[in-house]
């Protein structure tokens, strides 16, 4: 593998408007179930800041995935670039990827009994162009980027954050900015 593509997401400029989650859905036209790319509110409880902090996560493409490595019928394959390809024409509904990946990324659609994920718009990214959530982030919190030791000797660039599985077990290919250390805000 020749590089590893991945999600930036920085959670000091997220504002939680959901428009990565509408792009992926108008992108694809996919069913209300799944979901593959869903913004969570960080739990404050996790953090000492302010509320209404949040994160956007899709499949992130992980270094050793679970999903792929799981797979009975070879569903899943990983590009040079290192995106993670899910072919639903091979899938079977076994689901044993979904409970295999510690993010819970890949998601099984009821309707069409197989399951599917986020395949990073790698048809787009051949095309030259940002991935449908990065380029719908108007306040610029999702970006994509290689994923590279430098990147990951940034200062404020985190391979985590609390709550989230430990990246040592699928090494995801998503890093963070913020959010930064503070007390926390009383609203009473």
């Amino acid at each position: 593998m020749s590089k590893q593509l991945g999600f930036l997401h920085n959670s000091e400029k997220c504002v939680g408007c959901r428009g990565c989650e509408m792009a992926c859905k108008n992108e694809y036209q996919i069913d209300p179930i799944p979901q593959w790319r869903k913004v969570f509110q960080l739990r404050e409880d996790d953090f000492s800041l302010p509320s209404r902090m949040f994160i956007s996560m899709a499949c992130n493409h992980c270094a050793h995935p679970e999903c792929l490595r799981v797979c009975p019928v070879e569903a899943y394959t990983k590009r040079d670039d290192g995106i993670v390809v899910h072919d639903p024409e091979r899938c079977i509904g076994c689901r044993l990827c979904t409970m295999a990946c510690p993010y819970d990324r890949p998601q099984f659609n009821p309707a069409k009994k197989k399951v599917e994920k986020c395949n990073l718009c790698y048809q787009r990214i051949d095309q030259g162009e940002k991935p449908a959530c990065v380029a719908a982030c108007i306040p610029g919190a999702l970006a994509l980027v290689e994923i590279t030791t430098s990147l990951d000797q940034k200062t404020g660039v985190l391979k985590t954050l609390p709550g989230l599985p430990s990246p040592q077990i699928t090494t995801p290919s998503l890093r963070f900015v913020g959010p930064k250390q503070g007390k926390q805000i009383r609203r009473d």
